[in-house]
């Protein structure tokens, strides 16, 4: 459970200084989005490597906050061996190429707790096709699907998660809080701005009880970046 009390200090009004709604860039030069075909064949790939038992996804980001499909259940969950990281570097969807974004994605290292969905028995495929779609960045992507274990209440369970690649050319790796601040409190793009992101991701885990220590740190930098860039006292 969250350790304190104390409010966010990256406000809906913080947020709605930075939110804009741009025209979407298309694919960066050299890329093109998946086909139709492309994601059926990734989407059978995926679900090649799947064990016996029922299909649970791991949401730790816009998965907990807008899943945007069916699920049988869901429950705390916790992967070890990875943890949220601001480590994709994007110029569409919340960011531009003239103001790049930075997204999350789960990296090596650390445990990340989140959320386990139960996904229907049924038409696993279309399932996975409408996941790549939604989650995957790039061609080839840089945020790729993976299975990972997960620790529920219930004992371990296999569930598919988004990764970063390392080798993927939107890979940004680890970067200071500092400069994933200064980047999330002024990118915006045709989805929205990266503050509202942020501000969506860490009042659902807090909803959830869930205080991820990073992302309530990031939170108040990204907080007061917005503030000096708008010239705000703090009460403000």
């Amino acid at each position: 459970m969250p350790h304190d009390r104390s409010p966010m200090a990256l406000t809906p009004e913080l947020v709605a200084l930075v939110e804009r709604m741009e025209r979407d860039p298309g694919p960066p030069a050299g890329e093109r989005e998946q086909t139709p075909r492309e994601l059926a064949a990734m989407a059978r790939a995926v679900l090649a490597g799947k064990g016996d038992g029922p299909l649970w996804l791991f949401a730790y980001g816009s998965l907990i906050w807008k899943p945007d499909f069916v699920h049988a259940a869901a429950v705390r969950a916790t992967a070890a061996g990875w943890h949220r990281s601001f480590c994709l570097r994007l110029t569409r969807w919340r960011g531009t190429p003239e103001v790049p974004a930075l997204m999350m994605a789960l990296d090596r290292g650390g445990s990340c707790s989140g959320i386990a969905y139960l996904l229907p028995d049924e038409d696993h495929h279309a399932q996975v096709v409408r996941l790549l779609l939604r989650e995957t960045d790039g061609n080839p992507p840089t945020n790729v699907a993976r299975w990972v274990t997960v620790r529920t209440a219930d004992g371990p369970q296999q569930a598919l998660a988004f990764t970063a690649s390392p080798k993927g050319r939107a890979y940004a790796g680890r970067l200071a809080h500092a400069d994933i601040a200064r980047t999330l409190a002024v990118a915006a793009g045709h989805w929205g701005s990266a503050a509202q992101y942020l501000y969506n991701t860490v009042s659902k885990l807090e909803e959830s009880g869930i205080r991820d220590r990073n992302l309530w740190a990031l939170q108040a930098l990204v907080a007061e970046e917005i503030r000096r860039n708008h010239r705000l006292t703090r009460a403000a």
